[in-house]
């Protein structure tokens, strides 16, 4: 049965709430070191709030940290298991005492230098109180965004892996290896490994049991991760994963939704974690040159009409100065 099941090809991208528009801007270019890719907003509802992506050089899919700064509509998440507790990227393997004296640099508090399964990594934390780690695997090729502080040699490549806190560990393992088709590679302690294909960076998620931690909040809220993507080819792949895991039992799972860089469905996984499935067939620059991604506020078409209206209550933003 999974020898058939090659659908879900790696992580496509993460989406978090946070804090203060102007304070997720500084901290994803200056201090993570992504590039700005799109300025645009929550398609969802009737609250116009910003959604923000940043990416790699090249925009790849697989290195696509969104966010929802939800501080000016006051809403606040809770943080707790059946939620991604932290989102991993990669970089060099010589790389973690820069990002020791980077973070340091920028008052960023951190946990220093540690080790799970086999590779260095910092946990390092945002400012509406989300959970990062910079993790040392040389096996990512992928190419950096560089910036005055970060050079190449230093720069986050792209995501690594996701850390899912969950109470019951067997309903997620099955999700992930039953539907989903990855393997289990290892464990540690509380830690378990899971990889899609080859598996390293971009290609795994890592189960954190958490038995005695109470359930997170499951809407948008700051300070909390509302969902993971994985990537899957186009919405032929897509149907046929959506067909499968309702064949499976695992009902749960939203009509397609057009998000103008991709298209979604989404899954409540059995462990709480939200999980979309996103197509990788459209790209960022359907709207705006690949060149100046994420200089202005792009709407989708059919928000165009309303443009004034849901600008009016944003916050306004300085956005890093394009590389030529």
């Amino acid at each position: 049965m999974r020898e058939e099941h090659k659908l879900v090809t790696g992580i496509h991208h993460v989406t978090s709430c946070v804090a203060g528009a102007q304070e997720d801007i500084d901290f994803f270019t200056q201090v993570v070191g992504q590039r700005m890719i799109k300025q645009t907003v929550l398609f969802d509802g009737k609250a116009p709030i910003y959604h923000l992506y940043y990416a790699n050089a090249n925009a790849e899919i697989g290195t696509v940290m969104t966010t929802f700064p939800y501080r000016q509509d006051g809403r606040k998440g809770r943080r707790g298991s059946g939620q991604v507790a932290t989102t991993g990227y990669s970089v060099g393997e010589n790389s973690l005492d820069f990002w020791v004296n980077h973070l340091d640099k920028h008052g960023v508090k951190h946990d220093g230098i540690e080790r799970r399964f086999g590779k260095d990594l910092i946990h390092f934390y945002h400012p509406a109180g989300l959970d990062f780690e910079v993790i040392g695997d040389d096996r990512d090729t992928r190419g950096g965004w560089t910036t005055d502080e970060i050079d190449d040699a230093n720069s986050v490549k792209g995501f690594h892996n996701v850390v899912m806190s969950v109470r019951d560990l067997q309903s997620q393992h099955d999700y992930f290896v039953d539907a989903l088709g990855f393997t289990k590679t290892a464990e540690e302690g509380a830690y378990h490994l899971y990889s899609i294909g080859e598996g390293g960076p971009g290609k795994s998620v890592v189960l954190r049991h958490d038995p005695d931690t109470p359930q997170g909040s499951w809407t948008f809220g700051e300070g909390t991760v509302h969902h993971v993507a994985f990537a899957v080819a186009d919405d032929a792949k897509q149907l046929e994963l959506k067909l499968w895991l309702e064949g499976l039992g695992y009902t749960d799972a939203s009509e397609q939704k057009d998000r103008n860089y991709f298209h979604s469905v989404y899954v409540r996984s059995p462990g709480g974690i939200l999980t979309e499935f996103a197509t990788c067939d459209i790209g960022f620059a359907t709207d705006e040159p690949i060149d100046k991604l994420g200089e202005a506020l792009q709407l989708p078409p059919w928000f165009e009409d309303r443009r004034a209206e849901i600008v009016a209550p944003l916050e306004p933003i300085k956005v890093p100065e394009p590389q030529r």
